[in-house]
């Protein structure tokens, strides 16, 4: 068991239909501003999770602690994403969104330990190079997560539906963090 309480973690593929409900619950909040989803129905999350679900190059999951759903985490390759016209995409480069739950009863460190096992599943893959993230740059709550982690903070750019700060870390950072985890 981890400080967080968290006994058990696992990653699921996102399921349009099962999951589209809960998430829908999550970006809806006034906590998840800058997901830009505040005013979509649930159909409307539904189809884009689908569209997701039939690219090759985009993934979304869900991340459970125990029997509760802790996090949305999405992969993307950043050539098929606007953010790719923004940055020297390199090999070995993935696309990064996540988005915690909503707080219920959670312990000190649980965002740490959901993270860290998020990291530790996308680099288990060894074609994993860097991981590119591009928070709304107005965020300051997830500009700050991502420099906390460890990322490297990059300019910011102008995507067409947001200012995003772009942000790396790469697979020398990923070994370089604490295995007291």
């Amino acid at each position: 068991m981890t400080d967080s309480g968290i006994r058990h973690l696992r990653l699921e593929r996102f399921d349009p239909a099962r999951d589209s409900p809960l998430l829908h619950s999550w970006v809806v909040q006034e906590r998840a501003q800058f997901w830009m989803m505040g005013e979509h129905t649930l159909e409307e999350v539904r189809e884009i999770y689908e569209w997701i679900d039939e690219q090759p190059t985009h993934a979304a999951y869900l991340a459970w602690a125990d029997d509760e759903a802790a996090a949305l985490f999405q992969t993307y390759d950043p050539r098929a994403e606007e953010v790719g016209e923004h940055l020297d995409v390199r090999v070995g480069d993935v696309g990064v969104h996540f988005m915690l739950a909503p707080p219920t009863r959670r312990r000190s460190g649980f965002t740490g330990t959901v993270i860290a096992f998020l990291l530790d599943t996308v680099f288990a893959d060894p074609t994993v190079q860097r991981l590119v993230a591009e928070p709304d740059a107005r965020n300051d709550k997830a500009v700050s997560l991502v420099e906390r982690l460890g990322f490297e903070l990059g300019p910011v750019v102008e995507l067409s539906t947001k200012p995003a700060r772009l942000a790396f870390f790469s697979r020398a950072d990923y070994e370089r963090m604490p295995r007291e985890r």
